[in-house]
């Protein structure tokens, strides 16, 4: 399988190379050749196979060679060796509970993936290597996790100061060793714009070898088809598909399920539930893509005004608008929708949503209300302790705090201040780097 690039400008690369280099030198995305096609008899047995079998028959056209199967199948088993339950909310919702990981959010299974398939792919590198990443939320927690004292692999978080969660701060912050955290003044386009800056800058990349765990690595991005194929294994209703609504910010996740379902994984309709960062619900109305600055909400995590991975599912459909349209309705929900939702099932349903998984809840709900012969799942993506500070006011009671957060809710954050400023950040790296050009 060959990568080539987004905008059309760059030499087609393997999976080990789009890997390591994270972003295409032309600023474009990676994206594979071809979408493979699976195997009708694979779909319909879905039952019949383990998360690791699944993992391994789905991320493997997309690795190639790049990686021996048996190496492959252990890096599949450790980055699926949690569950991924369809818990039935009500009779024609079901929520897809995604935060079983060890920091409890989707972004696990993306985050340790890559940094084994990293891992391998720098067992014998005499340089250290500098993994760069902007997080709107549960993205630093997971890759710190996941890249954690891992030997030759030094990990750079840049996130938003102000606007992530107190438990999503810790989780990012608290690790030490090889993970620095830097608290950008601004927003996570900021942070998002620096690391895109950073991987353009020839005169650093001379210097530092540096990648990208942002879901514009392929590495992180594809893997999240996992999802979708455990739901639909759990999925009761063999004649009809479901409807999907996916919690949407830099739209990785929701292209990842787009390409499942492109490769045969039965899906009716996909929602991109969004926030009041309202870039796509308004391209999805007008045909016109116009990024806007973003705006802070209770669903922190999707706080995205220019979502990177949309070239992406624009690129599975040629840019054929009207197919774009056809696949996908794309909604934005207010706080006091996501509130309002958060609370109802929460009273209705015996159940707790996220922030987020309350904004998908809350377009599913409205798709189902107009088309009444649906029924669908959610993705949440985040245990709703990551947001006590919201959740905890709406429900008007404590959240049991899991045993894989009380640790880190005791610890202090150590992070480095910065401005929203491409050439701080570049000093920054070359001052911490012992490259030399």
């Amino acid at each position: 399988m060959l990568y080539y690039s987004t905008s059309k400008q760059s030499q087609k690369v393997d999976f080990r190379e789009a890997t390591i280099k994270g972003q295409a030198p032309d600023k474009g995305l990676y994206f594979p050749e071809e979408i493979p096609a699976l195997e009708k008899e694979f779909i319909d047995n879905l039952n019949s196979f383990s998360k690791e079998e699944i993992a391994v028959k789905v991320i493997a056209p997309f690795v190639g060679k790049s990686i021996p199967a048996d190496v492959l199948e252990r890096i599949a088993s450790e980055t699926v060796s949690f569950e991924f339950p369809l818990v039935k909310l009500d009779e024609k919702i079901s929520a897809l509970e995604l935060f079983h990981g060890p920091t409890l959010a989707f972004k696990d299974v993306g985050a340790r993936f890559m940094s084994r398939c990293l891992g391998y792919f720098v067992r014998n590198n005499n340089k250290p290597i500098t993994v760069l990443v902007a997080t709107s939320g549960d993205t630093g927690g997971a890759v710190a996790n996941g890249f954690y004292d891992v030997e030759g692999v030094n990990v750079v978080i840049l996130y938003p100061s102000g606007k992530v969660s107190s438990v999503q701060e810790l989780q990012l912050t608290t690790l030490g060793k090889n993970i620095t955290a830097i608290e950008v003044d601004g927003n996570f386009d900021d942070c998002q714009q620096m690391v895109k800056n950073a991987f353009a800058d020839h005169n650093l990349n001379e210097q530092v070898f540096l990648t990208s765990a942002n879901s514009i690595n392929v590495a992180r991005w594809l893997p999240q088809q996992f999802y979708y194929f455990y739901a639909l294994q759990q999925w009761n209703d063999k004649l009809n598909a479901p409807v999907i609504s996916v919690p949407s910010g830099n739209f990785g996740n929701i292209c990842a399920g787009i390409l499942a379902n492109v490769s045969g994984l039965p899906v009716k309709h996909f929602i991109a539930a969004c926030n009041a960062n309202d870039v796509v619900p308004n391209f999805m109305q007008t045909g016109e893509y116009v990024s806007k600055p973003a705006v802070a909400t209770l669903s922190n995590a999707m706080d995205v005004g220019h979502p990177s991975n949309f070239i992406r599912v624009l690129e599975i459909f040629k840019h054929e608008f009207p197919q774009v349209k056809n696949a996908i309705t794309s909604v934005s929900i207010t706080d006091e929708e996501t509130k309002a939702a958060l609370l109802n099932v929460y009273l209705n349903d015996q159940y707790l949503l996220d922030p987020h998984g309350a904004v998908a809840y809350a377009a599913l709900n409205n798709y189902l209300l107009q088309n009444p012969t649906e029924k669908g799942i959610l993705l949440e993506t985040a245990h709703p302790i990551k947001f006590y500070d919201v959740v905890e006011p709406v429900i008007g009671q404590q959240i049991e705090i899991p045993e894989a957060i009380k640790g880190v809710m005791k610890q202090s954050k150590v992070s480095i201040k910065m401005e929203a400023n491409y050439e701080f950040l570049k000093d920054y790296l070359l001052s911490k780097s012992p490259v030399t050009a």
